[in-house]
């Protein structure tokens, strides 16, 4: 375990490797920034070594450990924190032309504090072959917020347990002597420490690995990534004035991020959403399935030279805990690379306002303790999936992709019915219109909707579907031919016998880009 003292953290000043294979997901200013290592595949000991002086490290979950709940399997589960600061590791003060100009995030050093507005544990089951599950908590969950150490800090949102320790671990670091960069770096433990333990408390959950990325780190990755393909069920608005709104203008379907201020602008708008930050919490969940779709699309992740390119451009910005074996990580979660993860929020019980001490009337979520802790508990059982081969009761479930459907058949109505039938069995109804009569039924996809473009396929029994440059990512072009007969219904699933789950929203599937509010 490192040791704090005046110097730093010995260990946080250690340099750890990163994988052959690796996905960096985005989060925002105000719900906050993440980078996961999403490992996967053959991972050659010359690049773990050649990046062994790259990202810091953190010996905050050791110093957790003595409070934590017990790990009960052979599980993973890693938590995503996302700082919402505007300052560095050294705690320097971020450049303004990029945080004001270009994000849109306010022009203050203090606009955010130190709240992990984005915090997100990703369970991956052990075996490597069952999807792994992923839950956001809202930021503004009103929970009791803990110490490192177990102790209390109070009632408070469940961002704010981060600057709260570290506020109060300055003036003791600062009596010893510790100052400049080493205080900024040693108090961040303290606040590191604080997250940990008060999730690990509120979700019952032990916590085996996380990351921690800031403000910088988005634009950082954005700017690395490159355009990102996004989906919207709406068009919207959110122009940006004086730091309050996020410059968001996107139009209905697929949108490409093309600069950081607009990946940024995506992941952190929260006026003109129906459902506020639960809508932004989506976004970023959309955002990390399609920065992974992305970085697949451009061969960077099975491109070593891409791949280092991109480590010595994010790795400054990310800090690990010291206990993290990213070689073995990438035995155990291949499928995080396959894009087998399935994102929820988890459940709110109201929403409300606290008088909070010096700070007057906030706005809060209310949430059941005991619901969630149960939600997550049956979310993440971790049951070896049988390997046999079974017929299915119910249908595969369709994977995420807008559906364009064509009547070129002549038969009246025919592209209408085949619309709804498909929107029925969970995708999302796009354009219906008509072509020239003639021709067999085709189903064409775009980039990113492989899986559904497969899905429909063989559910309207119009053979292989194809890949097609003319189709918008993230959508399905059936075009129904001569002889076409539209689809019956899904027969309805049998009812569980398991726990009823409840989640804040729908869920984000990582098989293709998602479209989402």
């Amino acid at each position: 375990m490192g040791e704090r003292g005046a110097g730093g953290s010995r260990s946080e000043r250690r340099r750890v490797a990163r994988p052959s294979r690796l996905t960096v997901v985005g989060r925002t200013a105000a719900t906050g920034v993440c980078c996961l290592s999403l490992a996967g595949g053959a991972t050659s000991w010359f690049t773990y070594q050649s990046l062994a002086n790259g990202a810091s490290t953190s010996d905050a979950l050791s110093r957790t450990r003595k409070n934590a709940p017990l790990k009960l399997d052979n599980s993973v589960n890693l938590l995503l924190i996302g700082l919402d600061s505007r300052k560095d590791m050294d705690g320097n003060d971020l450049p303004p032309e990029v945080v004001s100009q270009q994000l849109h995030a306010g022009a203050s050093s203090d606009v955010g504090g130190y709240n992990t507005n984005s915090l997100i544990l990703m369970h991956i089951p052990p075996g490597g072959r069952a999807k792994a599950q992923a839950v956001s908590i809202p930021r503004d969950d009103y929970v009791t917020t803990y110490n490192g150490d177990g102790s209390p800090q109070g009632e408070h949102k469940i961002k704010e347990a981060y600057g709260i320790a570290k506020a109060a671990a300055e003036p003791g670091l600062k009596a010893k002597g510790v100052q400049g960069a080493d205080l900024e770096r040693q108090s961040r433990e303290a606040g590191r420490e604080a997250t940990l333990a008060t999730v690990q408390k509120f979700l019952d959950v032990h916590i085996d690995h996380f990351a921690e990325v800031n403000l910088i780190g988005f634009y950082d990755v954005a700017k690395a990534i490159g355009p990102i393909d996004v989906c919207l069920k709406k068009a919207t608005k959110d122009p940006a004035m004086k730091g309050q709104g996020s410059g968001a203008d996107f139009h209905k379907g697929i949108n490409t991020l093309a600069t950081p201020a607009q990946a940024l602008a995506f992941v952190r708008q929260r006026h003109n959403l129906a459902n506020g930050d639960f809508d932004r919490t989506h976004r970023q969940q959309a955002f990390i399935t399609s920065a992974m779709i992305a970085l697949k699309k451009k061969g960077i992740v099975s491109d070593l030279g891409k791949v280092r390119g991109l480590l010595d451009v994010v790795k400054k910005d990310i800090v690990i805990d010291n206990q993290w074996n990213l070689l073995d990580f990438a035995q155990q979660a291949p499928n995080l690379t396959g894009g087998n993860v399935v994102y929820n929020t988890l459940p709110v019980k109201a929403l409300t306002d606290v008088n909070v001490p010096g700070a007057g009337k906030q706005s809060v979520n209310e949430v059941d303790v005991e619901q969630v802790r149960k939600t997550v508990k049956a979310l993440f059982s971790s049951k070896e999936p049988d390997s046999s081969p079974k017929a299915s009761a119910t249908p595969d479930k369709p994977a995420p992709a807008t559906v364009d459907v064509y009547n070129a058949s002549g038969v009246t109505g025919g592209a209408e019915a085949t619309a709804k039938s498909l929107a029925a069995a969970g995708y999302t109804k796009g354009a219906v219109g008509t072509r020239a009569r003639g021709g067999k039924t085709q189903v064409l996809y775009g980039s990113g909707a492989d899986k559904a473009g497969e899905q429909i396929a063989a559910k309207l029994n119009a053979g292989t579907a194809k890949a097609s440059s003319a189709v918008p990512a993230g959508h399905v072009q059936v075009i129904i031919g001569t002889g076409f007969t539209p689809p019956a219904a899904d027969p309805a699933p049998a009812p569980s016998s398991g726990p009823r789950l409840v989640f804040q929203g729908p869920e984000v599937d990582g098989g293709g880009i998602p479209c989402v509010d």
